[in-house]
């Protein structure tokens, strides 16, 4: 099924798929469930891969939008494309990226699909980074759209 996975790798199939399945049904990334359920340290390659995968997602404007939304609690597709004056293909293209970055998941409901933040400790670090950016400097300080990096708003 998979091959070895870093130092921790896996033993024997039926361990494989068993850690697979957990995976499958709690919508954790195989990285979360050798971490904590299997006692694997931390290295600084899953580090930065986790902040890379959280750089991806709040670099660009539409999936930052969708994340703060999603801060508010779960949302269907057709909400954020509403809330969002967005198109319908780009919110789903959009949550695609978010859910296989593991920052969302998508929780079938009859014929739609809920979406919302993949872990309860997600959604508290990004409040907590919108709020302390807000307290260090509530004004747009690092203008994306400016020509010059070194300028102010």
């Amino acid at each position: 099924m998979f091959g070895s996975v870093g130092r921790a790798g896996f033993h024997n199939a039926g361990r494989g798929r068993a850690r697979t399945h957990a995976a499958a049904i709690f919508g954790l990334s195989l990285v979360h469930v050798l971490m904590y359920y299997e006692g694997m340290t931390t290295s600084t390659a899953v580090r930065l891969d986790a902040i890379r995968r959280v750089g991806k997602t709040l670099a660009d404007p539409t999936r930052a939008a969708i994340l703060l939304a999603l801060l508010d609690g779960s949302r269907y597709p057709a909400e954020l494309v509403d809330e969002l004056g967005i198109k319908k293909q780009s919110v789903s293209n959009h949550l695609a990226c978010l859910r296989d970055c593991g920052i969302v998941v998508a929780e079938p409901s009859g014929r739609r699909v809920l979406y919302e933040i993949s872990d309860a400790r997600l959604r508290h670090a990004l409040q907590d980074l919108v709020g302390v950016l807000l307290a260090v400097d509530p004004v747009d300080a690092c203008d994306v759209n400016s020509p010059d990096p070194g300028a102010r708003a």
